[in-house]
C-alpha cells in the first residue's frame, strides 16, 4: 500500500527544512502511512523582529534557511501575532499561490498538514477548496496542529459555513503560544473535527502513544 502524500505547512519563523527537522520524530512514527512533503512559506519575516512567535529556535540564517511566514498582520511592520486583531493583512495571496505551484509541480497531495500559523493557514485552504475558488486543490483531509482562528476580519470570510473535509485537530494543554482554548475556538468551523490532545506544549507531538490516534484517522484514506 503507498503512503498518503501530505504537503506540510511550517509555522510563523520557520521554513519548510526546519520544519522537516522537527517533524523528524512524526516521520518516523508514521513512515509507513506518510510521505511527507514540506514547502517554505514566499514571505521573509525580518530577522530582527523579536522572536516571541512560534519558533524562537530558527536561525536568521541565508537564503532558504530564513525564517518565513504565510501571512503579516501587521503590514507595516511586516509581522504577525496570532491574536492581532486587524482589518487587512497582507502576503496571503502570494501564499495560496506558493501553494498552487506546489500541487503543480510536486503533487497531487491526499491531505495538507499545518502547524501554528500553518495549521490557520490550512483551515483557509480547506475553504478555498470547498467554496470551489481553487480548483486545482483536491485535499481529502487535513490535520492541524496548534491551529487556531484568525483574528483578520478580511479572513473572516473562510469560517462563514463549517468545512466538510475530514480534519483531525492536534493541541497541547501546555500551549504558551497558541493557547488550546485558540484551538477549540477553530473546531467549530469543521463539520466532524477529530482530535488528538496532549499534555505538552507547542510542538507536533509524535510519541508512540500517538500512533494510533493518528493511525485510525488516516486509515479511511488508505
Amino acid at each position: 500500500m503507498a503512503p498518503l502524500r501530505v504537503l506540510c505547512i511550517h509555522g510563523y519563523r520557520q521554513n519548510g527544512s526546519s520544519f522537516r527537522e522537527k517533524t523528524g520524530a512524526l516521520r518516523k512514527l508514521l513512515k509507513k502511512q506518510l510521505e511527507l512533503v514540506y514547502i517554505t512559506a514566499p514571505l521573509t519575516v525580518q530577522t530582527e523582529e523579536a522572536p516571541n512567535q512560534e519558533n524562537s529556535s530558527v536561525p536568521a540564517a541565508g537564503g532558504d534557511e530564513e525564517p518565513r511566514g504565510w501571512w503579516f498582520s501587521d503590514i507595516q511592520a511586516r509581522s504577525f501575532s496570532a491574536q492581532q486583531h486587524c482589518e487587512k493583512s497582507s502576503g496571503l495571496d502570494d501564499s495560496i499561490s506558493a501553494v498552487r505551484e506546489a500541487v503543480k509541480t510536486q503533487g497531487p497531495f491526499d491531505g495538507l498538514l499545518g502547524f501554528s500559523q500553518g495549521a490557520a493557514f490550512v483551515a483557509m485552504l480547506c475553504s478555498l477548496q470547498e467554496q470551489k475558488l481553487e480548483l486545482e486543490f483536491n485535499f481529502r483531509f487535513a490535520i492541524l496542529v496548534a491551529g487556531f482562528r484568525s483574528a483578520c476580519e478580511e479572513h473572516q470570510k473562510f469560517y462563514d459555513a463549517p468545512l466538510q473535509i475530514p480534519s483531525l485537530h492536534v493541541f497541547g494543554l501546555e500551549d504558551r503560544v497558541i493557547p488550546d482554548s485558540m484551538s477549540r475556538d477553530l473546531l467549530p468551523c469543521f463539520q466532524d473535527p477529530q482530535l488528538l490532545i496532549h499534555p505538552g506544549g507547542h510542538f507536533v507531538p509524535a510519541a508512540a502513544a500517538h500512533r494510533q490516534m493518528y493511525q485510525d484517522f488516516l486509515k479511511r484514506f488508505q
